[in-house]
């Protein structure tokens, strides 16, 4: 059976090893996922770690709006 992702929001920052450019990226999954279903949607050679952050009531309403499934993931922002 299928490990369930979760209902939980998880930030995670990807960095590519070629020009240090930085890109920030919202999960639907729990942490221990969320690192590898970024990865998949990133090209080959970036790195992601989690961000470790308690989310204010107002960041988990706006997330709400991107309306996620649970699995998807979403890029928030790039450097």
């Amino acid at each position: 059976m299928a490990e369930s992702f979760g209902s939980e929001f998880t930030i995670v920052e990807v960095t590519s090893d070629s020009d240090s450019t930085t890109e920030l990226w919202l999960a639907l999954a729990k942490p221990s996922q969320a690192v590898t279903l970024v990865l998949a949607e990133v090209p080959e050679g970036w790195t992601a770690q989690v961000i470790p952050a308690v989310l204010t009531e107002k960041q988990l309403r706006m997330f709400e709006q991107v309306k996620l499934n649970p699995g998807e993931v979403y890029r928030l922002s790039s450097e």
